[in-house]
């Protein structure tokens, strides 16, 4: 059963000091979390806080199956997790299928599907070939499916829902190397790229040039800021002032994910757009885990091309706090900036929604303007589903957000 003490541990989890996870810093304003009765639960905040709600939309731990599990992060809980929503885990093995099964006791009602099985399909071409045989329900199309490979027949058996997902691709300068120190290298980085290019290429118009660090249609996006137009005259200009020319051309190697076959292809189009202006970056690709282990965690890097997903709720400190910068934190490239972590702090305690939009829109330019990544692109989100499966409708989250009224004929 589900009761305050899941609440009190799932707190106590978060804040403890062998827990990496970058909704920790949304707790550091939290003064105290007390339990009332088994249903309730009281929480004080040191002052007013902008995210006193939703940082509590969180999964939740069972403290009765956790409480005496002595490492959380690598728990076998991880892999056999309960909850209270519609569904239950059946079935998880690594590299397989996912099973769930209806939750009889859902509060909302049993769901009207009974089981749902998700399929590991580790080929995009293959996951393509198992949707075009309706062997699958639900899945996803890439920008090239989308545009290129599907026909008439396909539309007939699929609904077809698109939107702008909640994620930018960047590329991450180490701003503690002397290569990234100056302004200039990254104005004229910034100017030797061809953004919407990269857009055009890697998604037929299936997604948009992003422009700073939160996503369009969020209280904390600044409209007013654009892309800057790729200029390789003025990169060339900005790049003499410092000393490089044909005979000494500015280099860095910048590393990415091999799993991530669009990031691998941004990088080469980069590479190709830097070299009219004189630029030498050479790419490297690793497998995900040594990515992180090596490369990301310890901060060894010239450059790294990575993604963040976002919430509903943007909040800068996790990633764009100086505090913020240290093992276990999500300011991977060492910023900082003391107007920005002022602001993020006025913010924090900024519960007016109008006046918070006024503050993030400041955050948003000093970001952009500092250039501490090069912000490259938002994708969109394609997901298709069997015309079969009724009461599906869109939404913010998604057209999963109903999923237990979900009937299949």
């Amino acid at each position: 059963m589900f009761t305050a003490k899941d609440v009190l541990f799932t707190y106590n989890s978060i804040i403890s000091p062998k827990i990496f996870t970058p909704t920790k810093s949304s707790f550091d304003i939290v003064a105290s979390v007390k339990i009332i009765d088994e249903f309730t639960i009281e929480i004080n905040y040191k002052k007013p806080y902008f995210k006193a709600l939703e940082i509590w939309m969180t999964g939740l731990l069972p403290f009765h199956i956790l409480k005496d599990d002595n490492d959380l992060m690598t728990s076998q809980f991880n892999k056999n997790p309960i909850g209270t929503g519609p569904y239950k885990l059946k079935t998880l093995n690594i590299s397989s299928n996912i099973v769930l099964t209806a939750n009889d006791n859902y509060f909302d009602g049993k769901p009207k599907i009974n089981t749902i099985s998700y399929k590991f399909i580790p080929d995009t071409t293959t996951a393509f070939y198992t949707l075009k045989q309706k062997q699958l329900d639900l899945g996803g199309l890439s920008p090239i499916q989308i545009d290129r490979q599907i026909n008439k027949d396909f539309k007939d058996n699929f609904s077809i829902f698109e939107k702008p997902s909640f994620g930018y691709t960047y590329m991450g300068f180490n701003l503690s190397s002397d290569k990234f120190k100056n302004i200039k290298i990254r104005q004229a980085l910034s100017l030797a790229i061809n953004r919407q290019e990269l857009v055009d290429i890697l998604f037929f118009g299936h997604a948009k040039v992003c422009t700073g660090p939160f996503l369009p249609n969020t209280f904390a996006f600044n409209k007013n800021i654009k892309a800057p137009t790729q200029n390789i005259k003025r990169a060339k200009i900005l790049l003499s002032e410092l000393g490089y020319n044909k005979n000494n051309p500015f280099e860095f190697k910048v590393i990415t994910n091999a799993n991530n076959s669009i990031r691998v292809n941004a990088a080469e189009i980069l590479q190709y757009q830097l070299a009219k202006a004189g630029i030498i970056m050479k790419i490297r690709v690793m497998e995900w885990q040594a990515f992180l282990n090596t490369i990301v965690t310890p901060r060894n890097f010239d450059a790294i091309i990575l993604g963040w997903g976002l919430s509903l709720m943007p909040d800068a400190k996790p990633l764009w706090h100086s505090n913020s910068d240290k093992k276990g934190g999500f300011n991977l490239v060492g910023y900082s900036n003391e107007e920005v972590d002022n602001l993020i702090e006025k913010g924090e305690s900024t519960i007016d929604k109008k006046k918070l939009s006024i503050i993030y829109n400041d955050i948003f330019k000093h970001i952009s303007d500092d250039l501490p990544y090069l912000f490259l692109y938002i994708p969109n989100s394609i997901t298709i589903i069997n015309k079969d499966i009724k009461n599906v409708s869109e939404a913010l989250t998604g057209i999963t957000h109903n999923q237990k009224d979900w009937i299949k004929e």
